[in-house]
């Protein structure tokens, strides 16, 4: 870092070096780690962008980014062109119109300006609402609304969906009159190409540290997804725990598989490596193709991986058993992995996929780190600045047993956890009561300490690398004329873990055939993003508590139980049972 001397440096910048190499000099001990690290205190004004990245990017003429495409283009950005290219755009927004505390929906791909624009609206002390591609006009709505959105960065095949979106917010364009893309930005949307005219000059720095920074929508059990707020500490700073996690160093190139909009692209792709002053090293593919990835992470020299369990069970079913030449740390995180992927993977490549968690209310919490045993399945031990406690979920008090919720005890609260939920006081409360944070998650917790997930405290599932709740997709289900009330589970899938099912009862009068199947499914499909599409349905008579609530742990034990042997259930229809029916 060349300012690293500079009598001028940020304290926050001197506090968070200070704290990183420690955590870099222990990363193989994780019991004085945890023992010795505490979160450092940046000051009242931090600003991760300006004091943390510009500062490592001054003079600092190694690559950052490098983003390869599936046809071969590939483009590499050093540490000081994206700090030039990011004061540039923030200028730009500043001129536009961009003030701090102002909204902003990003809804972007893996594009060197998704990058670029996270850093500007940081440096800007705006706020960075960050949005996966795969939402659409109904979601993007109701962010929109809820989040009081003032601008919208996209590309022009993302901005034609806001056509149907009401607010009073401005659009920019990315992209526009690329090959491929839309000739022009949409009518009445700036475009961003415009920004590589302005000034490369610092932005004056407004951020107070516990102001806002990002805004995350999260799946939850009732209507309306969680808006999740995180400060300029919380994920800025509060990412030296998933870094730590990670075992990525200063030089190395890094790689996560992660969707952009979703907060492990933060934690993986942003935040973390480059605390460490590693290269976030991006492969962009339609299709995926195990060789053609293994193949990109020997020639990029990849050192550290993370992908979710789903790419590892595909990597397993393809039988890759060349190991590429670099790496040295692998990782897994998003639900459990299963000890049979760990054992195969180790047996061709040598090497353990390390397992982590976290939520998207935190950094990383948990995790099994480098240089400690590991225990297959396990979710590894408290990263350090964690201090977990399981509560009974009955009684709210730490559990005498060894089974729990896993909380985060709020008396030594740890730096990485949300500012709380906006416009939700009351759910903010709600999981903070008690004077602990809940997790809504069940582990076990051995002798040793090492945790193992059980499961979710609701009914929200995986499906790949995505949440779904339950709620959404009924109700969803619910507006379709022939669907009376619906149940949704995960159907345990050995690809995605688990695929979305839903039982539905029927209106009366409506007949339980292949069309009525058809037009259901249909209807789901073109109300839903793909990651909750609805791949099955069973008309059924719903199982009821005596007060009328639907049981779904009995449909869920009938799905396990139904995948353990084999068999499908006689009134069950699936997607491809209907080959009109478009699949995605």
């Amino acid at each position: 870092m060349a300012a690293a001397e500079s009598t001028r440096e940020h304290p926050g910048t001197t506090a968070l070096r200070a704290a990183r190499d420690q955590l870099l000099e222990l990363r193989t001990d994780s019991a004085r780690a945890n023992a010795e690290f505490r979160w450092p205190d940046v000051g009242p004004d931090f600003n991760w962008a300006q004091h943390w990245f510009d500062v490592l990017a001054d003079g600092n003429d190694s690559t950052a980014l490098w983003i390869v495409e599936e046809d071969g283009r590939e483009a590499r950005y050093s540490f000081a062109e994206l700090s030039a290219r990011s004061n540039r755009l923030a200028n730009w927004l500043r001129a536009e119109g961009v003030r701090p505390g102002d909204a902003v929906l990003l809804m972007l791909g893996n594009r060197v300006e998704l990058w670029d624009s996270m850093l500007a609206v940081l440096k800007l002390g705006a706020v960075i609402l960050p949005s996966s591609v795969v939402l659409g006009p109904a979601e993007l709505t109701d962010r929109v609304e809820r989040a009081a959105v003032r601008f919208v960065i996209a590309d022009p095949t993302d901005a034609a969906k806001f056509a149907d979106v009401p607010g009073d917010y401005r659009g920019i364009c990315v992209g526009a009159g690329a090959a491929g893309s839309a000739t022009a930005a949409p009518a009445g949307w700036l475009d961003m190409a415009d920004a590589a005219a302005a000034p490369a000059s610092a932005i004056e720095n407004t951020v107070g540290s516990d102001d806002p920074a990002l805004i995350y929508f999260t799946s939850g059990t009732t209507s309306l997804p969680k808006m999740v707020v995180h400060s300029h500490l919380s994920y800025p700073v509060g990412h030296l725990s998933t870094m730590y996690w990670l075992g990525v160093q200063p030089g190395d190139v890094h790689m996560a598989i992660s969707s952009a909009g979703w907060g492990k692209h933060a934690w993986s792709s942003f935040f973390a490596p480059w605390i460490a002053g590693a290269t976030v090293f991006v492969y962009n593919y339609a299709r995926f193709d195990a060789a053609a990835l293994v193949a990109q992470l020997d020639r990029a020299g990849v050192m550290t991986f993370c992908a979710p369990p789903t790419v590892w069970r595909m990597l397993i079913q393809s039988e890759v058993r060349v190991k590429p030449h670099a790496l040295r740390e692998l990782l897994s995180a998003g639900e459990p992995l299963n000890p049979e992927v760990i054992g195969r993977i180790r047996e061709w490549w040598g090497l353990d996929i390390r397992d982590g968690y976290g939520q998207t209310e935190t950094t990383a919490l948990i995790g099994n780190t480098p240089g400690n045993p590991l225990v297959p399945g396990a979710m590894g031990r408290p990263l350090p600045g964690v201090h977990v406690a399981l509560i009974d979920p009955l009684t709210g008090r730490p559990t005498a047993g060894d089974e729990g919720e896993i909380c985060l005890d709020l008396a030594t609260r740890p730096l990485n956890l949300m500012t709380g939920y906006l416009g939700a006081p009351e759910r903010t409360r709600e999981s903070m009561r008690g004077g602990f944070f809940h997790t809504g998650d069940v582990a076990s917790r051995a002798a040793d300490g090492t945790l193992t997930f059980i499961g979710r405290t609701d009914d929200i599932f995986k499906s790949s690398d995505f949440k779904v709740s339950p709620f959404e997709v009924e109700s969803v289900l619910i507006e379709h004329p022939a669907v009376a009330e619906a149940a949704v589970v995960g159907a345990p899938d050995a690809t995605r873990l688990n695929i979305t099912k839903a039982y539905i009862a029927l209106a009366a009068g409506v007949v339980a055939d292949e069309a009525t199947a058809l037009a259901v499914l249909a209807h789901a499909r073109a109300a839903l993003p793909p990651y909750m599409r609805v791949r099955r349905i069973e008309f059924f008579e719903l199982p009821k508590t005596a007060s009328g609530k639907i049981r779904r742990v009995e449909l869920r034990q009938r799905e396990i139980e139904a995948a353990e042997a084999g068999l499908r259930a006689p009134g069950e229809w699936r997607e491809e049972d209907f080959p009109g029916l478009k699949r995605g």
